[in-house]
């Protein structure tokens, strides 16, 4: 290999934007090594340069064209190389809460394929306590670095759980007593009209296809968010924030 040649990285090992570099280094992640802008002297990355201090991370100053070969994306002078990316099993998880004595709260995305989406659902996750997300092995979105970058870094907090089949896990966890509640604007049940509390796995599908019938077959419960518009649907990250929000006041009203 040539001296200058670059070696092209997978998106799924990097991450990219102060923020989200800042976010997985609080969050104890490991990072193979930084890349920084020669030069740098933004505001966030002298947060970030706080963040680093008397920690043992490989720093690498480096020219923008660099950084430029990693992503085309605003990568704001600082990209990160990562291990590859750990997935976790729900029923693992869902396990270890009950042994806690705590009650699951899971989010299962069926066939959600858009990485803004995906991240966007992380953000609001995480921020409402969200213990894991559960998505498919193939045709969903997963865990790389625009993903991570829209979620400003809330999935290096969050636990992403990753299966061969939606509908063995969720039957799963329905038998450790997880509710399964689906939101489907097929369904005639209002929103505020199910109770949301206690141990829970939310279902949300695809803005295209929406959830499968055998996952809604398999729920306890299906609602829907009342709307009184003329558009009859919601981009899937917001009913995602709208759902959780609802689950949150009724747990503390």
């Amino acid at each position: 290999m040539e001296k200058n040649t670059i070696k092209r990285v997978p998106k799924e090992n990097i991450i990219f934007g102060i923020r989200s570099v800042i976010e997985w280094v609080k969050a104890g992640k490991d990072l193979n090594k930084i890349l920084i802008q020669r030069g740098m002297n933004k505001e966030l990355f002298l947060e970030l340069k706080d963040v680093l201090a008397g920690k043992s991370y490989q720093l690498q100053f480096v020219p923008i064209e660099k950084l430029n070969s990693f992503t085309d994306q605003n990568h704001q002078g600082v990209i990160a190389l990562t291990s590859p990316i750990k997935y976790y099993k729900v029923e693992d998880i869902v396990e270890d809460l009950i042994a806690d004595k705590k009650k699951p709260f899971i989010l299962a995305l069926d066939r959600i394929t858009d990485v803004r989406n995906f991240g966007a659902i992380a953000r609001a996750a995480e921020c409402q306590g969200v213990d894991a997300i559960l998505i498919p092995s193939k045709g969903s979105a997963k865990v790389n670095a625009d993903s991570i970058k829209t979620s400003a870094g809330a999935l290096s907090r969050m636990k992403v759980c990753i299966t061969d089949s939606l509908k063995e896990s969720l039957f799963y966890i329905q038998q450790c007593g997880v509710r399964l509640i689906a939101c489907t604007e097929k369904s005639k049940t209002l929103l505020h009209e199910v109770n949301l509390k206690g141990s829970v796995a939310f279902i949300l599908g695809s803005e295209k296809d929406g959830i499968t019938s055998d996952l809604l077959n398999i729920s306890d419960f299906n609602c829907k968010i009342p709307m009184s518009g003329k558009i009859s649907s919601l981009n899937v990250s917001v009913a995602t924030g709208i759902l959780l929000y609802e689950r949150y006041r009724q747990e503390i009203y």
